[in-house]
């Protein structure tokens, strides 16, 4: 069961120091600290859409090392359920009993499938779940494998700000 974190509208957030600001965004975005410290700084946001757009922004105009920090805050995929925030539960299927966890044999093709990305790229592979079961995402994780690095590591930032902002979403209908 995901805890419920009301979303405060882009004026409490605004209203909110460097430090409170940020860590009311930490689990949209796995807590990546670096990330959050340039979306306090980028402030003052006209919109919850407008955060979105700019988080966008920063995430791909920073250093590389800290791209990576970002993208390998979000747990790999068929981490196990311990290992994962209530948030990527939830995304990955695991408070539905039917899909955790994951079956052996999807479990051992994404531990494969991770270790052979993160050793070709250097990060996580990071996707925008969207209420895909884990074997559906297998032939797109498969197909990274054979991507270029600059445009994976791009793809996966997106993703991360994909996921932050369907999080956002969620929780405001949630609340």
């Amino acid at each position: 069961m995901v805890r419920r974190m009301a979303q405060p509208s882009i004026m409490e957030l605004e209203g909110l120091d460097h430090e409170p600001f940020a860590g009311r965004l930490a689990p949209l975005f796995e807590g990546a600290p670096r990330f959050l410290a340039h979306l306090a700084a980028a402030r003052p946001y006209d919109s919850w859409a407008d955060l979105f757009r700019r988080a966008r922004a920063i995430a791909h105009a920073m250093p590389e090392a800290e791209q990576r920090e970002l993208v390998n805050a979000h747990p790999r995929l068929g981490a196990t359920r311990e290992r994962v925030s209530a948030l990527s539960s939830r995304e990955q299927g695991y408070d539905r009993a039917a899909t955790a966890p994951p079956q052996d044999a999807i479990a051992a093709t994404l531990a494969r499938l991770n270790e052979a990305y993160e050793t070709r790229f250097g990060f996580r592979y990071c996707a925008f779940v969207a209420g895909r079961s884990l074997a559906e995402l297998l032939p797109d994780f498969e197909a990274a494998l054979a991507a270029d690095r600059d445009a994976e590591l791009e793809r996966a930032l997106d993703a991360v700000v994909d996921i932050a902002d369907s999080r956002h979403r969620t929780l405001s209908a949630d609340g």
